[in-house]
């Protein structure tokens, strides 16, 4: 039955990918960068984990994958986290791969059902569409979409996000994320969720930070650095993460005495707070 269920997870093609991403920029793309992007992206060792790990769904994917690469993780503050409750969870996005995990373990741990926001690109993980909703960020949700967003804010289940929307740059200086986006705001107002903010622990490469400001000083708008995030991704492999949890943000703070967006970085100083604690 296991390997029925393995065989039901495609593995993962790059080309495939990129001609489903975006049809017009994939057929410019030449033969050679093909097979670059392949090695970068590990495209053997991901179906090797896919054969190996397929068949598990959401937080059982998860804790495979972090026991897979000896991933350890030391919590502070889980004195902060409530029994009972429905919660938005919002974290800084210094890794790009085991972040993400970590935080589904954790909260799948102590709470059971979550639905984590993410890229669309994501949903090429068929094992996690249980729990993954699917966050467009060049345009518009369609209906469906926008139900099912909607939906999971209406119910009792946890809800997962990374407000940057991106991993982590360098910035004179310091690991931060970018700009939190405001809607995470609107949707604890809306659907009377306190908030829970949370700093996780970690980097990537000076390789990694380098690539991303030296594209940017020269003007390529694609975040090139990205088709790295699975090389930075195994890297972690044997270390210990840090995951920091602040005290419930209570829905009601997010008052007119400012603008959503004010109220967005407001909550990511507190999550950077966290780590100076």
């Amino acid at each position: 039955m296991e390997k029925q269920k393995n065989q039901q997870l495609e593995l993962l093609d790059i080309k495939k990918i990129f001609y489903n991403k975006s049809p017009k920029l994939a057929r410019w793309i030449p033969g050679f960068i093909y097979k670059y992007l392949k090695i970068i992206a590990h495209e053997n060792l991901l179906n090797e984990l896919i054969r190996d790990f397929g068949h598990l769904e959401g937080f059982e994917f998860s804790k495979a994958l972090i026991k897979r690469f000896n991933i350890s993780i030391k919590i502070i503050g889980k004195e902060n986290l409530p029994k009972e409750g429905r919660y938005l969870f919002v974290s800084n996005h210094p890794l790009g791969g085991f972040d993400g995990h970590i935080l589904m373990y954790l909260v799948g741990q102590r709470y059971g059902d979550y639905k984590f926001l993410v890229n669309d690109i994501l949903m090429q993980l068929k094992n996690m569409h249980g729990v993954f909703i699917p966050i467009n960020k060049h345009g518009r949700q369609g209906i469906e979409l926008a139900k099912q967003l909607d939906d999971a804010y209406q119910s009792d289940t946890q809800i997962l996000t990374f407000p940057a929307g991106l991993v982590s740059r360098r910035i004179k200086g310091h690991i931060i994320d970018l700009e939190w986006q405001k809607s995470f705001i609107n949707k604890a107002r809306q659907y009377k969720r306190d908030i829970i903010p949370i700093h996780m622990g970690g980097r990537n490469s000076d390789f990694f930070y380098n690539l991303a400001n030296l594209r940017k000083k020269i003007g390529i708008k694609a975040n090139i650095e990205m088709l790295y995030l699975i090389d930075e991704t195994i890297k972690h492999q044997n270390e210990t993460i840090t995951v920091k949890f602040g005290k419930p943000i209570s829905w009601e703070t997010f008052d007119s005495s400012k603008r959503p967006k004010e109220w967005a970085q407001w909550v990511k100083g507190k999550a950077y707070e966290l780590n100076k604690d």
